[in-house]
């Protein structure tokens, strides 16, 4: 029996005092003393255990058993306490299932519980605790192991007239609820949980904070006919990672096909993601947008063309009816989604009802009519029809004028798993008569706040298959109170919670509610929830990646039989001349990455002679040519052939070999000796191996150049003529030597000694320069280079690679991304003068960023007061220095400067609302923004007769209004970053009469959300038709005839949400009663490509 400690998912134990009720009124005592939980109860029973000679009782005892819910329980009691606390201290007492190895495999019960001891003759005086838990094999006991001290149970608490155990006996009561789980599911912890058994669904992995991405990908798998359609989107040819279609494909197919949670970290790599944009939540609803417009565009000219338009558009017209004479003006426009608002609306009715309401204009707001004069009018949407997969956006996120920033909205809001949309149907629509009955399929929820949260999503796959949850890598069922009431919002309906649970339920549900809501027509749901067959995969699709399967099974049966595997590395004299390092080759420096060697897979069981064989088959050598020299490590940290592998052992295997000869390393690192002349294999006796390594001063390189058989009894410099021959240099050319004893220990060779004397053994290192003049070193040394093997030697043992990457541009020609090998005793000027070599700009202009080693991003200012060494700033010594990434920033002005000044951009929009250029200025941190528009008037030519003047002004986190500066600013108080704008004023505007209207106007294409450019101020005149304020506003932005006809205008109403109001040409705007936040909206394309999105928010690209 596994004991769990403080097994308590309840309140704590407490005495009963006032509000008296009797443990023999079961229900009064039950509704009082176990919460209501919110679930239905399958069956609720009283167990009452009576004890005597308490003092005498067992440490451990059990009740008789009893029946509940069709499981046997007991009581299990510890009358003397179940803990570490010092004996006869506390008593422990549980709900215990039992016997539990009878029960059938995979069994659970839900069970509520409250566990009482009571006066056997005044059934009030008793202690009481509950708890609820899903009772399984490994947790079939649960309770409290301090449930009350002993002393408070045998004396007279306050407030009462006898103690709980009186003439050593009390009664152990059970109050136990056994609740429904029709899920299944019901506070599971999810230990071995197995989403596909259970669900018949898998999962999608969360690479950081791509949960928003997960739960619309479900939705759109869900909805077959999509997949379908994605299926028929031609791409045998493709690579998964450059064509968004194939990767989605494949993501699909995993989804059907896949018993476990299924990556997408190829499908964002295919939308041209880097690893940290799946660190950034995105909104659903704009990535929807951007997916659906690719997939389209890949659609065109294939099987499976138009079939977004036809899952997913349907058609809205706005329209403007005069009430006393017959006119109408009207426009149909198709749709995707619908923007409901939730503030303010109880339900969903309620939402579509407010998006059609009709507005009158009536009074000063008189509609011109063409043809009729300034009239009555209604003004509204009506839809003609609705897509047969109909997407709602609920408005959960608003832009708060106020503060600047978008707010998350809270309240609660209703919707059905069925709606009528007929009422909102046109009546005049060919198709008004036919059925708009629609079903709830799926419903996305953000559980959190604006700046960040968590997306999952609810989905009822077909009519037959219950509600699931997609929690990322999770699939549940679910119940119809957590599809519906449990992400309407606002406040729990439950007012029964207990202090403690009801905190915490309310603080959950106040920020998890659904924010996009699928519905299917419920005519339609046949065809677009069809069953999947087998022939709506694509044949080349299936072929590919069970192809890919089968590899990765056998990876992993490779893995599996790793065990039985060693893996031998060789160096050959072709990889030692390629090596510049110590040793032979790289295998553990911290610093560096490991050498490049030939790699062996082989058998621990297979022969020497076999494994020789195929060495020397890869290679292109007979087997007499080829012998392999064991590397060990040796005690001064070197790496160096130590012995050749005998050749007369037929048994011996290379697990041997590698266990008895060389270092005890996972893998085994051997040297190939080619013997020149098979016919005299052995060296001559008294000879050692010695390799050769030429540091040349005039690259600044070290590389090997071989190995010679030297006697241990010539002299060193019996070695100067071998060299020379090997390097074709004139004979007599004279030397340095130097041994290579270990990494930090680099030592001058006497060359009158013996090798023998000098202690050369098999394996070592002689390094050699050409002797130099004094003043050539000196040169070299004056310039920053190494003049001698051991300064190079140093460099070595604390070179390190910085990598580079432009802080704020993508990487281009201009901001190339570059790595650097350095020294960790290098200094920042070093650094910078290196990297200012690269990118051939001024070292004092440049400006480095650290960064995080866990994600990339920006972490502190590099100063160049400090002069901080490279080993200062790289970090811990526990992340790789290999992976150290150094930010740039390309500026205009010496870092000193911006000590003391501080540097900013302005973006000058001219008299024409275009961003014509940005203007650098570096001014002192003391300067007034007044001066800072001062210094910009000289470097613009403002429009002559104007009224010369310039705004300098922010954007608005929404992009809809201007945020205007007063001129009295400090620039060094600014917030940085911050992107600031400048334009000219208008003469009309500076010169506005009182009577006039200068209103905000902002750029937006179709979405108000989706806003451009640069907003501006105008001015708006009493009695002008819109007709003429167009002509007006045509001149403002300087835009062709052309261009400008394809502009439409809208007023928006911020307070009230509403849904742009397109004015026409006979509406006078000024009659308008503007609030502060209206705005008028101009609705074209973005030509710039440099989208907005609010709340300081990436823009979605998708490039594959």
């Amino acid at each position: 029996m596994e004991m769990l400690d403080e097994k308590m998912n309840g309140g704590p134990p407490m005495e009963i005092i006032d509000d008296v009720v009797s443990v023999h009124d079961h229900e009064a005592f039950a509704a009082k003393h176990l919460p209501d939980l919110g679930h239905d109860v399958k069956d609720f029973q009283v167990y009452t255990w009576r004890l005597s000679n308490w003092k005498k009782l067992e440490k451990k005892l059990t009740s008789p058993e009893f029946d509940c819910g069709g499981h046997k329980w007991r009581i299990l009691l510890f009358p003397f306490g179940n803990s570490n606390a010092p004996p006869n201290d506390t008593v422990s007492v549980y709900l215990d299932y039992a016997e539990p190895k009878k029960a059938p495999e995979g069994w659970h019960a839900c069970a509520q519980f409250a566990l009482v001891i009571s006066n056997i003759h005044d059934p009030s005086i008793y202690t009481v605790s509950h708890a609820h838990h899903r009772f399984i094999a490994e947790e079939c006991d649960w309770g409290f192991t301090r449930f009350s001290e002993l002393r408070k149970l045998f004396n007279i608490q306050e407030g009462h007239l006898r103690p709980t155990i009186e003439e050593e006996s009390a009664d152990v009561t059970v109050f136990v609820r056994v609740l429904e789980d029709p899920t299944g599911v019901l506070w599971h912890n999810f230990v071995n949980y197995d989403s596909k058994k259970e669900t018949g669904y898998v999962g999608l992995k969360n690479q950081g904070a791509t949960c928003y991405m997960n739960s619309l990908l479900q939705s759109l798998y869900c909805t077959r006919y999509f997949r379908k359609a994605v299926y028929q989107i031609p791409t045998e040819d493709e690579l998964p990672i450059e064509s968004v279609s194939l990767a989605l494909q494949r993501v699909f197919y995993h989804l059907q096909t896949s018993d476990q949670p299924v990556g997408t970290t190829e499908l964002t790599k295919s939308f041209g993601w880097k690893s940290n944009d799946s660190f950034y939540q995105h909104d659903v609803q704009e990535f929807n947008r951007v997916l659906q417009d690719n997939l389209e565009s890949k659609m065109k000219g294939t099987k499976a063309e138009g079939a977004i338009a036809k899952l997913f558009v349907g058609k809205m017209k706005s329209y403007i009816k005069c009430v006393n004479v017959d006119y109408e003006s009207s426009k149909i426009e198709e749709f995707k989604d619908i923007q409901l608002n939730v503030k303010g609306m109880k339900n969903l009715y309620e939402s579509f009802r407010y998006y059609v309401a009709e507005e009158t204009m009536e009074g000063e707001n008189k509609y011109q009519a063409e043809g009729f004069g300034l009239q009555d009018a209604k003004k509204g949407i009506i839809f003609e029809s609705f897509p047969p997969v109909l997407h709602l956006q609920l408005k959960r996120f608003e832009y708060d004028i106020q503060r600047d920033a978008m707010v998350k909205i809270n309240d609660r809001h209703e919707f059905p798993f069925e709606i009528d949309l007929a009422e909102f149907i046109d009546d005049a629509s060919p198709v008004r008569s036919e059925s708009w009955l629609y079903r709830l399929c799926g419903v996305l929820v953000h559980s959190g706040d604006v700046n960040g949260g968590h997306y999952f999503a609810l989905i009822k796959p077909d009519r037959e298959t219950r509600w699931l949850k997609f929690d990322d890598d999770r699939v549940t069922p679910v119940t119809d109170r957590e599809v519906l009431e449990e992400n309407y919002g606002g406040e729990p309906l439950n007012g029964h919670l207990y202090p403690m649970q009801r905190n915490q339920l309310r603080t959950m549900k106040r920020f998890t509610n659904a924010y996009m809501l699928v519905y299917v027509r419920d005519a339609m749901i046949d065809e677009v929830l069809a069953p999947f067959k087998e022939e709506d995969t694509p044949a080349h699709l299936k072929r590919r990646l069970d192809e890919e399967r089968l590899h990765l099974e056998a990876k992993r049966r490779e893995r599996e039989e790793q065990h039985l595997f060693l893996t031998a590395k060789v160096i050959t004299d072709d990889t030692f001349a390629r090596h510049e390092g110590f040793d032979l080759a790289t295998f553990d420096e911290k610093n560096w990455p490991q050498s490049d060697l030939p790699t062996f897979r082989v058998l621990k069981q297979e022969t020497y002679s076999v494994f020789k064989s195929r060495v020397a088959a890869h290679f292109e050598l007979p087997d007499n040519k080829v012998r392999l020299w064991v590397l060990v490590n040796r005690q001064n940290k070197t790496v160096r052939p130590d012995t050749p592998i005998p050749e007369n052992e037929p048994a011996l295997t290379v697990e041997v070999i590698r266990n008895n000869m060389a270092a005890r390393q996972n893998d085994l690192r051997l040297y190939l000796d080619v013997i020149p002349d098979p016919s005299k294999p052995d060296p001559p006796p008294g000879h050692i191996m010695i390799f050769l390594k030429h540091f040349d001063t005039s690259k600044q390189t070290l590389f090997g150049v071989g190995k010679v058989l030297v006697s241990r009894n010539s002299k060193v410099q019996d070695l100067h003529p071998m060299i020379n021959e090997r390097m074709r240099w004139t004979p007599g050319t004279p030397l340095r030597l130097y041994e290579e004893i270990k990494p930090s220990m680099i030592e001058l060779m006497k060359p009158k000694i013996t090798f023998a004397q000098s202690e050369i053994q098999d394996g070592d290192v002689i390094c050699f320069q050409v002797e130099q003049a004094e003043k050539e070193l000196h040169d070299l040394e004056i310039q920053g280079l190494y003049s001698n093997p051991i300064q190079f030697y140093d460099f070595l043992q604390n070179r390190v690679m910085i990598f580079f990457r432009p802080r704020y541009e993508e990487p281009d020609c201009d901001h190339p991304e570059f790595s650097l090998v350095l020294s960790k005793k290098h200094n920042y000027d070093t650094m910078s003068q290196r990297a200012g070599e690269y990118l051939r700009h001024d070292p004092i202009k440049l400006r480095f960023t650290t960064t995080h080693a866990a994600n990339g991003a920006p972490k502190a200012v590099l100063k160049r007061s400090l002069n901080q060494s490279i080993a200062d700033f790289m970090g811990s010594a526990y992340v790789s220095p290999t992976t150290t990434v150094i930010l740039y920033e390309k500026l205009d002005v010496s870092i000193v400067e911006l000590e003391t000044k501080r540097s900013l951009k302005i973006i000058w929009t001219g008299i024409h609302n275009r961003e014509e250029a940005t203007y650098p200025f570096l001014l002192p941190k003391t300067s007034m923004i007044h001066e800072l528009a001062d210094h910009l008037a000289k470097g613009v030519t403002l429009t002559p007769g104007g009224a010369n003047k310039i705004r300098v002004f922010e954007v608005s986190k929404d992009g809809k209004t201007q945020k205007e500066f007063t001129g009295s600013e400090m620039i060094g108080n600014i917030p940085d970053p911050v992107e600031l704008y400048a334009e000219e004023i208008p003469r009309e505007e500076f010169e506005a009469s009182e009577m006039d209207k200068v209103i905000s106007v902002f750029h937006f294409h179709k979405e108000v959300s989706r806003t451009h450019g640069v907003p501006f101020r105008f001015v708006v005149k009493p009695q002008e038709r819109f007709a003429d304020t167009k002509k007006r506003l045509q001149a403002r932005l300087g835009v062709s005839d052309k261009e400008f006809s394809k502009f439409r205008f809208a007023l928006i109403q911020v307070a009230t949400f509403k849904q742009p109001s397109y004015i026409e040409d006979e509406d006078i705007i000024y009659d308008h009663k503007f609030a502060p936040e209206d705005c008028l909206g101009l609705d074209h394309v973005d030509r710039s490509g440099k989208g907005r999105l609010g709340a300081g928010e990436k823009a979605i690209v998708i490039r594959g």
